[in-house]
């Protein structure tokens, strides 16, 4: 709230204000939050003991910054949680039409302003949110949208073309004071990237040969793919020497970092248990480094997110369907994925026409390693044995989890593999099922079982 803050510049000055650049005022609190040991980026996952201390530096250092890796690296994310270590309001000119500070005025209409009105000068105050602009770079960008160009309806109030007031401000010197982020830099025509240059640099724009000198301030960061290096665009070198840092990200290193990952964006409609989660996360690396996927292009995080969500929303439609509830999901809903979700990958060349046997080998992999990592060191052989001397167990998505289990005589070792999975003898069905679904699902897949499948329902025996 701006109650009891200055409401001119006589009153901000005798507050003891003092004009701070913004690449100060992050470095300043930058420095605060490592000094009192909080995290000033919230939501980042996995980008830790690489990525951050990295940027860090780099703040610290007054670098602009282009951060450079695939799709769905959370590139976009990064730079939106700059914003956190901005004062969270910072004093402005009242109706001026950049964020001036208002002891430190830069606009030719601004200084006869302070000129005039001196210490009753009125001040508002900006939150931090709105001191951060974001641009998509796209071919059909034009200089006037990021600097500026000559505004005809001023021309046309009388004022002459020489008169540097008759400029309308592009998105750059609206950034006054504040971080402009440009996503996907390459895709600007090299022409437009030309027009960043004196900003990066000298710190000032020009318009159509106008004599007009703004001392901006601004921190510049952008986003690239290192495919469009090659492909769609390139920055321009002269624009890339000009960046104070370079930083790669990446994907998430580790299965458990990508789970905390999938956990924390996804939109779950259902219970997701984490060994399903572990399930995506492996299969998500496993794409990664797939010789059948492009990896140029990448395996976006957006994708495991999406498979979460897919996951769940398969348990929630089952869970209409045959009156289960609550709503849990189980691994028969991971069938789901590979229809669903192939079209947000990039096969090679060569494997049209097996891109679902690609994917359904891939998740199975997936839920074999889950499953050895989960249930090591526990004897399964019983239950193989108790399933192929009488007791076949049926899954999918209308067999309930009841069934499920009654299909079982009271065992130990149950309890035991529910256990593994984080359930209790005591959770809802639908959670022992899983757990259990899960050991049956390994045991087909070391042979150890057989499966029958038709339409929506498979056995095991």
């Amino acid at each position: 709230m701006t109650i009891g803050l200055p409401k001119t510049a006589g009153e901000l000055r005798a507050a003891g204000y003092v004009p701070r650049s913004v690449k100060v005022e992050l470095r300043d609190n930058l420095v605060a939050a490592l000094r009192e040991k909080r995290n000033p980026w919230p939501g980042i996952v996995g980008f830790e003991r690489t990525v951050l201390p990295q940027l860090e530096r780099a703040i610290l250092a007054g670098h602009d910054v282009v951060l450079l890796g695939e799709r769905g690296q959370g590139k976009t994310r990064l730079l939106r949680t700059l914003v956190g270590l901005l004062d969270e309001w910072t004093p402005v000119i009242e109706g001026a039409e950049l964020n001036e500070h208002p002891l430190d005025p830069i606009t030719p209409e601004s200084q006869r302003r302070a000129e005039e009105l001196g210490d009753d000068l009125p001040v508002a105050w900006k939150h931090r949110d709105e001191r951060f602009s974001e641009k998509l770079a796209t071919p059909d960008t034009s200089v006037g949208d990021l600097v500026g160009d000559v505004d005809p309806v001023k021309v046309a109030q009388g004022r002459s073309l020489g008169d540097p007031e008759t400029i309308h401000y592009g998105l750059l010197p609206r950034s006054h004071r504040g971080i402009i982020a440009v996503n996907e830099l390459p895709d600007l025509a090299e022409r437009i990237q030309v027009s960043l240059l004196n900003v990066m640099e000298e710190r000032d724009i020009q318009i159509r040969g106008y004599t007009l000198r703004l001392p901006l301030d601004v921190l510049l960061v952008a986003t690239a793919n290192p495919e469009d290096y090659t492909n769609r665009g390139r920055i321009i070198t002269p624009l890339k020497d000009r960046f104070g840092a370079e930083i790669r990200t990446h994907y998430p290193l580790e299965i458990a970092a990508e789970v905390d990952l999938v956990r924390q964006e996804a939109d779950l409609v259902a219970e997701v248990g984490d060994h399903l989660l572990e399930v995506i996360a492996r299969f998500v690396r496993h794409l990664r480094e797939s010789s059948a996927i492009d990896q140029r292009s990448g395996v976006s995080a957006r994708f495991p997110v999406a498979a979460a969500e897919t996951v769940a929303a398969s348990a929630l439609r089952r869970s209409a369907l045959i009156g289960e509830n609550p709503a849990i999901a189980r691994p028969v809903d991971l069938e789901s994925v590979p229809e669903v979700l192939r079209g947000k990958l990039e096969f090679e060349a060569g494997e049209e026409g097996r891109e679902q046997e690609v994917l359904t080998h891939l998740l199975r992999r997936s839920i074999a390693d889950t499953a050895r990592a989960r249930f090591a060191g526990l004897n399964l052989r019983q239950l193989a044995e108790l399933v192929s001397d009488g007791h076949p167990v049926a899954t999918g998505e209308r067999v309930h989890a009841g069934d499920l289990l009654a299909a079982l005589p009271e065992l130990p070792l149950l309890h035991e593999v529910a256990q593994r999975v984080g359930a209790g003898p005591k959770d809802p069905a639908g959670r022992i099922a899983s757990a259990v679904e899960l050991a049956l699902e390994a045991l087909y897949l070391t042979r150890q079982l057989s499966k029958d499948s038709d339409d929506d329902r498979s056995v095991y025996g």
